[in-house]
């Protein structure tokens, strides 16, 4: 599946064995407030006239690309650089930074080329072998299916990591993380939002 991801889903995706995308998505919680600014990185892309949008998941290698993803608001070719076309469609990787609406991500700041990005280092500490989950891997695996058949779009991507089942979504605020919790008991999936606060 890893060979269906381009660079930059591969920059923002920590990697692992048995991943599954999902292409779109809006699972998580609760949009933040308005006022508060987030940040995230992927493909942004647009079909002829039609309206950019932010591609944070899975992107097909073919020529042009495929993906889908929420509307960017305030997007315009003209002011950014590292773009392409083909086809009729227009794309580029980008770091962008704004507001999120729970379904439209509204631009505050240029956007940035991923190839002129240089991102804080977020090193996720249930990654840490020293800091393993409660899984086992069948038992992960098994969870892993089972999501992605009963929340279909709601997730980014999945994969099993240290005992952990992750799980990356547009947007949560640790309101998902608390249902996983409840639902599944602790140290069992690892969620990760691919928007993240300004910072962190």
């Amino acid at each position: 599946m890893k060979a269906l991801i381009i660079a930059a889903a591969a920059a923002l995706l920590l990697s692992g064995c048995g991943a599954v995308a999902v292409p779109g998505g809006n699972a998580g919680s609760d949009p933040p407030s308005p006022s508060e600014e987030l940040i995230g990185q992927g493909t942004v892309i647009s079909d002829g006239d039609g309206m950019a949008r932010l591609c944070l998941g899975a992107v097909m290698e073919s020529y042009p690309p495929q993906c889908s993803g929420p509307e960017i608001i305030g997007w315009d070719w003209t002011a950014v650089d590292q773009s392409e076309t083909a086809a009729g469609v227009t794309w580029g990787t980008y770091a962008v930074q704004g507001t999120w609406d729970g379904t439209a991500f509204t631009l505050t700041q240029p956007p940035v080329p991923l190839a002129l990005y240089d991102p804080p280092a977020t090193i996720d500490p249930r990654t840490d072998p020293a800091n393993p989950g409660a899984g086992s891997e069948a038992q992960l695996e098994a969870l892993q299916q089972e999501l992605a058949g009963a929340e279909p779009g709601g997730v980014l991507m999945s994969w099993v990591e240290n005992g952990y089942l992750f799980i990356t979504v547009e947007y949560d605020d640790g309101t998902l993380q608390s249902t996983y919790d409840a639902r599944y008991g602790p140290d069992i999936v690892a969620v990760q939002s691919a928007l993240r606060p300004v910072g962190q």
